[in-house]
């Protein structure tokens, strides 16, 4: 810190930061005058002020009403003035948001997500045959192209069958003899919100990069 400047980080914490510092300063010349009228006549200067600042308040419900709630925030509850609504009680604003339980367990393993552990789980419940093990096999291609979003550029079908046992607490079998299509040496697999469709092979970029190229020479 340089010595003689004034930091935030040095101030007392703002109870409603969206109106800023300013407003705070308003407040507490607002609490310093004696006259009760002239009090009640600036708070209301004030609640005009923070209106402005504070434009979102309009989509709310009594949008007035909460606007003098956040006045006596600021003032800490302790504001002697003329209001056309009354001082909120501080305890209701004090008091804790009542937690709601996860119905859901803890993924175990968050690179796959919840929704193939839930497929996995349906799985466990169908007969065995062909339709089975043809839909594992689309599940494994599935959590392989997961896998390599997140993780190494290359992983073995073994791993992918691994996984899929060990999530499903060994209740399901992945039959022998399942061979997952191969990946192309140029395939690239890329994390969401990077701005590529994951598993878009890098040559589908090329070839249009391509075709541009050879339109323009002719």
């Amino acid at each position: 810190m340089i010595e003689g400047l004034d930091y935030n980080t040095a101030r007392e914490k703002l109870s409603m930061p969206e109106y800023g510092r300013n407003v705070l300063k308003m407040v507490e010349e607002l609490r310093a005058i004696e006259d009760r009228d002239k009090r009640s006549e600036q708070a209301r200067a004030i609640i005009k002020v923070m209106e402005i600042l504070n434009p979102q308040v309009h989509s709310q419900e009594n949008f007035e009403q909460k606007l003098w709630d956040h006045l006596f925030m600021i003032a800490g509850f302790d504001l002697d003035i003329d209001s056309p609504y009354p001082c909120p009680v501080a305890e209701e604003f004090a008091t804790k948001p009542m937690s709601i339980p996860m119905k859901d367990t803890k993924i175990k393993a968050t690179h796959y997500g919840r929704n193939i552990e839930k497929i996995i789980n349906l799985l466990c419940d169908e007969p065995d045959g062909e339709v089975k093990t043809e839909m594992i096999r689309s599940l494994a291609i599935y959590m392989r192209q997961q896998y390599l979003i997140w993780n190494k550029d290359s992983v073995a079908d073994e791993t992918i069958f691994n996984d899929i046992e060990k999530l499903s607490d060994y209740r399901l079998k992945v039959p022998e003899g399942i061979n997952l299509s191969k990946i192309a040496g140029d395939a690239n697999f890329s994390r969401p919100g990077m701005g590529i469709n994951v598993g878009q092979a890098a040559s589908k970029n090329r070839q249009r990069k391509n075709n541009r190229k050879g339109f323009k020479k002719k």
